[in-house]
């Protein structure tokens, strides 16, 4: 996202910055804010009436290394 790019100086060690992270993520790869929205809207809805008292991360398997 813009913020997270604005973290680095210019283009370059912005994209290594994008980069040093998804390394460390089991996908290997950054996620995306839609898929955060994803999670929200499936909170929202009928099919998670069930869910009670959990917490569900939208990180890519990283906080479960």
């Amino acid at each position: 996202t813009p913020g997270l790019n604005g973290l680095a100086p210019d283009d370059e060690q912005a994209a290594h910055l994008r980069d040093t992270l998804a390394a460390g993520v089991p996908l290997g790869r950054m996620g995306r804010p839609e898929e955060v929205a994803h999670l929200a809207l499936f909170l929202a809805t009928d099919q998670s009436s069930f869910i009670t008292g959990t917490e569900i991360f939208v990180d890519g398997g990283a906080n479960q290394v």
